[in-house]
């Protein structure tokens, strides 16, 4: 079963859904990070390829809520939010069966629809804070693996929100994503795409 990550050049995903077993290609126009089945170009070019599940990471600078107040101040010009919306509802559209957009707390929700799930780190191992949104497409929520709020509540404010406090320009350290959720998503998903297939 073909599993393609969009907008991923760390190779997270992809390395969890590999180590499963499935056919797991990542696709971003920077190279890979890591050796292992990479698109480099443009994602919109290989939608249409057989995939029988789509995970993606749009960009999140023009889209994450943290962000808007330079659209309403003026200070970026809304073509790049409208640009960025479109590319969404194209991630969205593809013909894909099961599809999950991955994304921080986003205008996702108010210029196309609400997230069907929303996701901390610490409810997957990690010990911090990133309030992360899921708009899924014949997927089942995910189901946390290892909750460990108790443990993220007692640190200090600056390592529990550790992204806040990332400075700027440090942007791929703030979107590099978690192992603990890539883990259960190649666990769960992976799962449910391989039942799926066995009853067909």
């Amino acid at each position: 079963m073909r599993v393609l990550i969009a907008c991923e050049y760390s190779g997270i995903v992809r390395d969890a859904f590999t180590k499963k077993g499935f056919d797991a290609t990542s696709c971003d126009i920077l190279p890979t990070e890591s050796e292992g089945k990479h698109y480099q170009g443009d994602v919109l070019d290989i939608l249409n390829d057989g995939w029988d599940l789509m995970i993606a990471h749009p960009p999140c600078t023009h889209l994450s809520v943290s962000g808007a107040r330079w659209f309403t101040e003026g200070k970026k010009p809304m073509y790049l939010r409208e640009q960025a919306i479109e590319f969404v509802k194209k991630l969205m559209d593809a013909p894909i069966d099961k599809i999950c957009i991955e994304n921080p707390v986003s205008v996702i929700s108010s210029y196309i629809r609400k997230s069907d799930q929303m996701i901390n780190p610490f409810q997957f191992g990690h010990m911090e804070y990133k309030r992360t949104c899921l708009w899924l497409k014949n997927l089942p929520k995910l189901q946390e693996t290892n909750n460990v709020k108790q443990e993220t509540d007692a640190l200090p404010d600056k390592q529990k929100h550790r992204i806040w406090w990332i400075g700027s320009g440090k942007g791929k350290e703030r979107s590099k994503f978690y192992t603990g959720i890539a883990d259960a998503m190649a666990d769960q998903w992976g799962e449910h795409l391989k039942k799926i297939n066995n009853d067909i």
